[in-house]
């Protein structure tokens, strides 16, 4: 599996988007998947340390 910007400038966010190749598109989408997974957990720990930060 390959990945890259189709328009890596990092002032510029109109257009911005990513490409994903492989050999499998099932797998891609499973990868992707997993990956927002692993961000929506993130986000849900960082909001935890934030509630904590603030009490």
């Amino acid at each position: 599996m390959s990945f890259s910007f189709t328009n890596p400038e990092p002032d510029r966010d109109d257009g911005r988007s990513f490409s994903f190749t492989g050999p499998d598109s099932a797998d891609i989408e499973q990868q992707l998947q997993a990956i927002t997974g692993m961000a929506h957990e993130i986000l849900r720990r960082v909001e935890e340390v934030r509630r904590q930060l603030s009490n």
